[in-house]
């Protein structure tokens, strides 16, 4: 038997892809005139995404982009059936979110900025903003963050705008999140939960995935809760399938103990996953110092350019998007300076203001990167309305971490779209800053020179006549040495310079 269903539903995708307006009309999209002559050079298949030679063409992170984008949420929920080929396209449903903020310290335009972060994120979530609100106050309300008043303005502002979803720019208090989800009559989030949301979804390796999954589960731990206190029946009178199953503790125990104690036992799983994969890492990181190879770490502020910026000095071709947290995966790429010395460069997690806790600990691993580095590269956005609030940002999180001491180079990136008074003051601000555009290329060569010049240097000078036999050495000096003078003679090449102890030790033999 035919199924019909399968065929409108072919009819719909090629509509959809070759762009008919018609739904009666079936035939290929070719021009009268090439019709006419036999010609369907206009023809596109609509089972070919892009030309072969192109696709050859893309990077890592332009696939990554694509994939990415294959699906997104839209706004409108659609239930009624126009017609039985809508069966298999019905649209997702973005929720709809009021923003809730409280300032307590800092300017208006402090307030502003920071509201327009938090839009920023709940859009890189997937989610369609109606409004936004803040309050003036010494310090959140215990009980509801924004007092017992505001409440009732904002439950009469989410009943108006018919939101589902209320997010407020603090990390809220388990009671806090439940008394306002009482009165506004809404599910209520906290940036803390946004972030990690944001996470999960564009963590891509394993590693990331367990970090931001162990980060899940120690925030949800303190905040389990239900409806109609369904979490704090006991079990019945017996062990089985209604008192809690195998492994349940009996009678007595609460849905809510077994459930914090089934997520303890993932929480110490995922901990020796993730210990076995940090050792991983270490073997490679103790690897490069053992060959005492340099390496950079990218940090900065999320959006502020990271990834652009390691694409155009190493040609790594990971991910760009313009989103918030848009790579969470750290990508290591070896270059090498103008006169051959070699080095590592990593683009690293972004931060945010007010990274939360969880995730500074569940990517301690990952961001020991920028703590083991020899230089980092702190990459800040000049068109950003406070890119001194996000110095002052990512700095906080480089302490935490026990980087505050590595040796920083300040690149103020998006001087195409910055303004040049803003791009003069942050470099007065920060002497030892260059600003660039990794879109344009501009600055990028003055960019790469301060690099090199802050890269440590080998330690041993050496002066050596290295016979022509052993031509393997002079390549290991322009790799891992700094050459002064290099002069061919009958004997051999006489060379002076700086190099690691291993290698001088090897050149001993040929010292003069």
């Amino acid at each position: 038997m035919t199924n019909h269903a399968e065929d409108f539903s072919l009819a719909a995708a090629l509509r959809a892809t070759e762009g008919w307006d018609d739904p009666d009309d079936l035939t290929d999209p070719i021009d009268d005139a090439d019709a006419a002559d036999g010609d369907d050079d206009g023809w596109v298949s609509g089972y070919a995404d892009a030309d072969p030679e192109e696709a050859e063409d893309l990077t890592t992170g332009d696939l990554d982009l694509v994939e990415r984008h294959e699906l997104r949420r839209v706004a409108g929920l659609r239930t009624e059936l126009e017609d039985i080929t809508e069966v298999e396209y019905r649209q997702l449903r973005l929720e709809r979110v009021v923003l809730v903020g409280v300032w307590t310290e800092g300017t208006v335009a402090d307030v502003e900025n920071a509201m327009a972060e938090l839009a920023l994120l709940a859009e890189t979530a997937g989610s369609e903003v109606l409004d936004a609100i803040y309050q003036r106050r010494q310090s959140p309300d215990p009980a509801t963050y924004i007092g017992r008043g505001k409440v009732e303005g904002l439950r009469e502002i989410v009943q108006a705008t018919g939101a589902d979803t209320v997010i407020c720019d603090g990390e809220l208090a388990p009671s806090q999140l439940r008394n306002l989800e009482d009165k506004v009559k809404v599910k209520v989030v906290d940036r803390t939960a946004l972030i990690l949301d944001i996470f999960a979804q564009h963590a891509k390796s394993k590693e990331g995935q367990a970090q931001v999954e162990l980060a899940q589960l120690s925030y949800m731990k303190q905040r389990l809760r239900g409806w109609g206190g369904n979490l704090s029946r006991q079990a019945g009178g017996r062990v089985g399938a209604d008192g809690g199953g195998i492994g349940g503790r009996g009678p007595g125990e609460t849905k809510i103990e077994t459930d914090r104690r089934r997520i303890n036992d993932k929480i110490a799983k995922l901990r020796r996953e993730l210990k076995v994969m940090k050792g991983t890492r270490d073997t490679k990181r103790q690897e490069r110092r053992r060959n005492e190879i340099p390496s950079v770490a990218i940090a900065g502020y999320t959006n502020a350019g990271k990834s652009s910026l390691l694409n155009r000095l190493t040609g790594a071709g990971v991910l760009v998007e313009d989103a918030l947290f848009a790579t969470l995966d750290p990508t290591t790429r070896r270059t090498t300076t103008g006169d051959g010395r070699i080095y590592t460069m990593s683009d690293t997690v972004g931060f945010v203001r007010h990274l939360p806790h969880q995730l500074v600990e569940a990517f301690r691993s990952t961001l020991e990167e920028v703590a083991d580095a020899d230089l980092i590269v702190h990459v800040v956005d000049g068109s950003h309305p406070d890119p001194e609030g996000q110095l002052t940002a990512v700095r906080e999180v480089l302490a935490d971490i026990e980087a505050g001491d590595v040796p920083e180079l300040v690149i103020i990136n998006k001087t195409d779209a910055a303004d040049p008074l803003v791009v003069d003051r942050l470099l007065r601000r920060e002497p030892h800053s260059v600003a660039v555009s990794a879109r344009t290329g501009e600055g990028i060569a003055a960019a790469i020179a301060a690099i090199e010049a802050d890269l440590p240097r080998p330690q041993v000078e050496f002066t050596a006549l290295v016979p022509y036999a052993r031509g393997d050495l002079i390549d290991r000096i322009h790799k891992d040495g700094e050459i002064g003078t290099l002069e061919h003679t009958a004997e051999g090449t006489r060379v002076t310079g700086r190099a690691t102890e291993a290698l001088a030790g090897e050149l001993a033999a040929y010292a003069v």
